[in-house]
């Protein structure tokens, strides 16, 4: 790997670990200027200042959050572009719950003026639940005042599904 490439894996990384810092601390200024200045919200909204209102209502559902990044896979396609997959362990009050979440952010990263950032971010859940409860079940993704859901992960995978073939799906 050149030193070009290892420079930009750490950068990268350190990206993630910017953004879990900035949400932690509700630090809207810092969590959207680690995204390119256009960046798609939603279907039809664009630019950073529609990302920070966004965040703000997301933010607001619930308090103290603590994100901890873990593994973090790094493809660097050519200088300005690279994707990746970051895993995260997020803890959430909300309310008088404290829910505690297994989640993959699948990431696309651009270098624009020399700084690597965010072009999009997608996060896929594996479970989300009470800390006091068990995330088995085909249901994992349990949110307080929410019906639970089947999470993306495993099922995302596409090598989950050749693997298990038609024994097992989730």
């Amino acid at each position: 790997m050149s030193a070009q490439d290892l420079s930009a894996h750490e950068e990268i990384r350190q990206l993630g670990c910017r953004y879990a810092e900035a949400v932690d601390s509700r630090d809207l200024p810092a969590l959207v200027e680690l995204f390119v200045e256009d960046v798609q919200v939603g279907r039809d909204k664009f630019g950073r200042d529609a990302l920070a209102e966004w965040f703000d209502g997301v933010l607001r559902t619930f308090g103290v959050s603590i994100h901890f990044i873990g593994n973090h896979r790094i493809t660097i396609e050519n200088d300005t572009h690279a994707s990746g997959v970051v895993y995260c362990r997020a803890e959430h009050e909300v309310g008088d719950s404290w829910v505690v979440m297994m989640i993959q952010y699948w990431d696309s990263y651009e270098r624009v003026d020399g700084q690597w950032l965010f072009r999009r971010r997608r996060e896929k859940v594996w479970y989300g639940t009470d800390a006091t409860q068990s995330p088995a079940g085909p249901l994992k993704d349990r949110w307080p005042g929410r019906d639970p859901v089947e999470a993306a992960l495993p099922a995302a995978w596409p090598s989950w599904h050749s693997f298990w073939g038609d024994a097992q799906s989730s």
